[in-house]
């Protein structure tokens, strides 16, 4: 093994669990998208009951889960954001050590990206359109006016999740060309190339998270057949 290939080896930073929700996300609001826009309404309800499985599953394991998924491991306060944002825009700091899990302004939208897609499916759970026919599960406890709203809200939710997926790829796209660090290999296979081998994260129970996906799919399905 040469010297280049030892200062730079190649780490695991990202578990199965976190990809796997991460694509889960990723796969199905694109299926929710198509089925809105064709008016297939009840696969529209389907794909959004897996989006909210999965942000749940995402939150949990945000707590318990691996190290880079943990909250607490990569959200930073705003001091900490505008730090890192001002050093980017250094042309000297586009070299910048390749960090383990998410950077500042890489967690500050992982944060806003689950929050908008959590708000959008519970709004969904609300909605009902203009009609009456297509309703989400928990709409007959509000009024229709009420439901109406959260349809309303539904879709100016959507168009604020459009834009934080631009500045999503577009962040990519920078990091791509401008750093030459690419993000979404790693987040297909789990390795980074560049992270030393003593900052290598630890990891859980793959057990634990099929106990956390489990309950939470429980709990979904007790959600939209409640009486």
């Amino acid at each position: 093994m040469t010297d280049g290939a030892a200062a730079t080896p190649r780490v695991r930073v990202w578990d199965l669990p976190t990809r796997l929700s991460h694509w889960t996300i990723v796969i199905l609001f694109v299926v929710c998208w198509l089925t809105a826009e064709t008016d297939h309404m009840r696969w529209h309800r389907i794909a959004g009951y897996g989006v909210l499985w999965a942000v749940w599953f995402r939150l949990a394991w945000g707590f318990w889960g691996a190290e880079t998924a943990q909250f607490r491991n990569f959200v930073r306060g705003p001091a900490a954001i505008v730090s890192y944002a001002r050093g980017l825009l250094r042309p000297s700091n586009m070299k910048m050590p390749i960090t383990v899990g998410h950077n500042p302004l890489g967690a500050l939208s992982i944060v806003v990206m689950l929050g908008l897609l959590l708000t959008q499916t519970t709004f969904g759970l609300f909605a009902v359109d203009v009609d009456g026919i297509a309703s989400g599960p928990l709409s007959r406890w509000v009024s229709f006016e009420t439901a109406r709203r959260f349809a309303h809200w539904h879709s100016i939710n959507f168009n604020l999740l459009l834009i934080m997926i631009a500045v999503h790829l577009s962040a990519i796209a920078v990091y791509r060309f401008a750093r030459h660090e690419s993000l979404v290999p790693a987040m297909i296979h789990g390795f980074k190339v560049g992270v030393p081998a003593d900052k290598a994260p630890y990891f859980v129970s793959r057990w634990r998270a099929a106990l956390f996906a489990t309950l939470i799919f429980a709990l979904l399905v007790a959600l939209v057949n409640f009486r």
